[in-house]
């Protein structure tokens, strides 16, 4: 009897269903699409979640294509886009979370916090009356309540810490909108050597380089070094226009073509806008993690033969993706083409559809091979060499783009107990008590960043603070793994004080001190050398 009953029902559903998408047209995979969803939404057994019922869906279709198509929620997309515009609407401070508490490293100068007399090295212990200290609370959740519409206001109390007393203060800050900088330091290496690290190519980048450059040329820059390590990539156009700025006039900067996309060429410096820094020595800084715009840039320089490219190969992701916003606020990013060096080098690295585990692995892998530490574990594809443009120089695609001057990956001071006093924030929380105990007396004995890298050192005394906070976390301490890795304790210590007294440019000053990619670039850029790299074969 069941079975004569289940029948009829699950006839009468499919039928309705039909009708409800029109079978008399002909019968389409997005007809079939609509009525699984529809079938599953009307008849299931239980209850369902038809909107989270249609994002699986979503994700589940872009799953089996490459790795980079992908789909984001309303907030999802709200937190991708915000950094690639280039500003957000909050107080103004940059700031870390020492112990649970909301420490203030900067304000942002003219911002709204500066305006009501916040300072660097406050706490902030509440947000309009919810305590945010010692709650455990996230990142993302303190800063959605921080945030919020230009012109609102928000009540914040603050921690101040005095030579002799500890204060608690009100502050009613009135929001306001707040630049997103890419560029994260620009100063002159030496006295004609400019250097300019960028973090993202978003929308304001290509303005931020062109004014970092400008400044750098007005304080005698002849050469530049162009950091891109780490940078993950943002905008096409954002690449391209920079391109404008290195390229002589009317470069090829980069094309695209796909499937279902023509060919399209970007131009580097159109027809009316000319270069400001089309000659004199450029070295590129890249590593494994430059990727997509990066690749771009490092990709265009290296093809033109207007520069050398210091470093490791770049990751290998040279798909377009095209944003497909939807009403509300999600969105898809489709990858619609493939990215091509004026060469016509191929920058994606190879991948099976729907392997995600694989790709994600790919660095893994290098490091386990031995690319990163050795130049001859690289291995080049004769199929896929090329030569320059301009001088006909070997180099190859076939993912990435490799670099004329190979830096390998030092691990040596990177000790097992280095690692786990990191892990817990340790060195983090230490600069912080360092500074806040010392600020005054450093800004006195080294009035400027410079004085700062130049004369500050860290001590025996300082680092022994930083074991006794280590042993009470219950690290165990191994002297000879702590030895190993005195020059890296000593460099982050110092790197994170130069921040927290200076700005975030004086966290590279330190540290390029210390980069072997960075000490190679400058030493390159000042040597025959260079001009032997950029010399026809």
């Amino acid at each position: 009897m069941k079975i004569r009953h289940i029948i009829p029902l699950i006839i009468t559903g499919a039928c309705a269903l039909a009708a409800a998408i029109d079978m008399t047209a002909q019968f389409t995979p997005q007809n079939k699409l609509r009525m699984a969803e529809m079938a599953i939404s009307q008849l299931y057994v239980d209850t369902v979640n038809e909107n989270q019922l249609v994002e699986n869906a979503i994700k589940g279709m872009l799953k089996g294509l490459d790795p980079h198509s992908s789909y984001s929620t309303p907030e999802e997309t709200k937190e991708l886009n915000e950094p690639l515009q280039g500003n957000f609407s909050g107080i103004g401070i940059t700031f870390n979370m020492n112990r649970d508490t909301l420490y203030v490293i900067q304000t942002v100068a003219g911002g709204p916090s500066e305006r009501v007399g916040i300072l660097a090295g406050d706490r902030i212990i509440s947000v309009n009356d919810t305590s945010i200290a010692g709650v455990k609370m996230k990142n993302s959740a303190i800063m959605k309540r921080l945030r919020g519409e230009k012109g609102t206001e928000v009540d914040v109390r603050v921690l101040r810490r005095q030579r002799s007393s500890t204060d608690t203060l009100d502050f009613t800050i009135t929001r306001a909108d707040i630049p997103i900088y890419s560029v994260d330091a620009a100063y002159m290496a030496d006295p004609i050597t400019g250097y300019i690290r960028i973090n993202r190519f978003a929308a304001e980048t290509p303005k931020e380089v062109s004014d970092a450059i400008r400044n750098l040329k007005k304080k005698g820059m002849k050469q530049l070094i162009l950091d891109l390590v780490d940078n993950g990539g943002g905008y096409l156009n954002a690449a391209s226009d920079i391109l404008g700025e290195l390229l002589p006039q009317g470069s090829l900067a980069v094309y695209t073509e796909g499937t279902n996309s023509p060919r399209y060429n970007l131009i580097a410096s159109p027809a009316g806008k000319a270069p400001i820094f089309d000659e004199g020595r450029l070295v590129v800084m890249v590593n494994q993690y430059s990727a997509s715009a990066s690749e771009i840039t490092s990709g265009a320089i290296q093809d033109w033969d207007r520069g050398v490219i210091v470093g490791r190969r770049t990751f290998g992701k040279g798909l377009v993706q095209r944003p497909i916003p939807f009403p509300d606020g999600s969105m898809i990013r489709l990858t619609v083409a493939h990215y091509y060096t004026p060469t016509g080098r191929d920058i994606q690295k190879p991948y099976s559809k729907g392997d995600q585990k694989a790709y994600a692995k790919d660095i893994i892998d290098r490091f386990n091979h031995g690319e990163l530490m050795h130049e001859d574990s690289i291995k080049y594809v004769d199929s896929l060499r090329v030569t320059t443009l301009r001088l006909g120089r070997p180099i190859y695609g076939g993912g990435g783009i490799s670099p004329d001057r190979f830096v390998p990956l030092d691990t040596t001071d990177n000790t097992l107990y280095y690692r786990k006093v990191m892990a817990k924030g340790l060195i983090n929380q230490y600069a912080i008590r360092y500074v806040d105990e010392n600020r005054k007396q450093i800004k006195k004995q080294y009035p400027t960043d410079t004085d700062f890298t130049a004369r500050f050192e860290v001590t025996d005394g300082m680092l022994s603070q930083l074991k006794e906070i280590a042993d009470k976390e219950g690290i165990e301490y191994n002297a000879d793994q702590a030895a190993q890795s005195r020059p890296l304790f000593a460099m982050v210590i110092k790197a994170l004080i130069a921040r927290d007294i200076y700005d975030n440019a004086s966290y590279f000053k330190v540290y390029n001190e210390y980069d072997p990619i960075f000490r190679e670039a400058l030493r390159l850029i000042n040597s025959p050398e260079y001009d032997k790299i950029l010399a026809a074969p």
